[in-house]
């Protein structure tokens, strides 16, 4: 699928990797992208950069009210970007309580579920189109200390695939992208590695539009946990679990 000419939809759009992506959709000819952020204000700030072909979109995809209206307003979209997100930096027996991973799973699992049947039909009646669906290297691996995190992420990397079987018929494509280390503020507690620039996120991210990768890995980062994987499992899920013990042992 060709970028240039096409109509974005890109959520939590008005920072980060959201941010990177409607850049590089503008950059590669798209002819109109929409800017969903859960503060209208916060994305009326990234259209004043291309007022003629960006529109700010109030939308928290938790709220079925916001994606329906979403998906009543912005019939034109022929790549559906699901970029929102939610890491709490909890664990999953740690936490005080399961509000907080609660949280990241209506973020990143049900809110990507439901921004995906909303803007199905939008995409079917639009050629077919794509959904590109920002994942996570913790999508591949269990991180225990992205206890609530890292498990939203594997389900959302299968519903990719689940999500990728339902609308094959209708020509609709269905890009996950395992992202690494990013210079973004939700990553802002990462110290131990180069992170890479939202933008190169986004621009690897069209490129698997652009030739129809069904899965693909974005940056370096995410890259090694593959290979870690492939090379020895076991052996990468006891560094994860060393770095609890890591941490419990500095908080003495």
């Amino acid at each position: 699928m060709e970028i240039k000419g096409a109509v974005g939809l890109v959520t939590g759009g008005n920072r980060g990797i959201g941010l990177g992506f409607v850049h590089k959709l503008l950059e590669h000819g798209a002819s109109r992208v929409y800017v969903g952020a859960r503060k209208r204000a916060d994305a009326e700030e990234i259209v004043a950069q291309a007022p003629d072909k960006l529109v700010a979109v109030e939308l928290d995809v938790t709220k079925p009210d916001q994606v329906a209206a979403a998906a009543a307003q912005c019939t034109d979209v022929t790549i559906l970007v699901n970029n929102a997100g939610a890491f709490n930096h909890q664990r999953l027996i740690g936490a005080p309580d399961m509000s907080t991973m609660r949280e990241e799973m209506e973020v990143n699992f049900f809110g990507l579920v439901s921004m995906s049947r909303a803007f199905a039909p939008v995409l079917g009646a639009n050629g077919g189109g794509a959904i590109v669906n920002v994942l996570s290297a913790g999508g591949i691996v269990a991180v225990p200390d992205m206890g609530g995190y890292s498990p939203s992420k594997f389900a959302s990397r299968a519903a990719s695939t689940c999500i990728r079987a339902e609308l094959a018929p209708q020509g609709t494509q269905v890009c996950a992208l395992i992202v690494g280390s990013v210079d973004t503020r939700m990553a802002e507690h990462v110290t131990w590695i180069k992170k890479t620039p939202p933008e190169d996120i986004a621009e690897a991210g069209l490129f698997a539009v652009r030739h129809h990768i069904d899965e693909h890995d974005t940056d370096p980062h995410a890259v090694s946990v593959r290979a870690a994987i492939a090379r020895d499992p076991k052996a990468l899920e006891k560094s994860m679990a060393d770095r609890i013990a890591a941490q419990a042992s500095a908080a003495k």
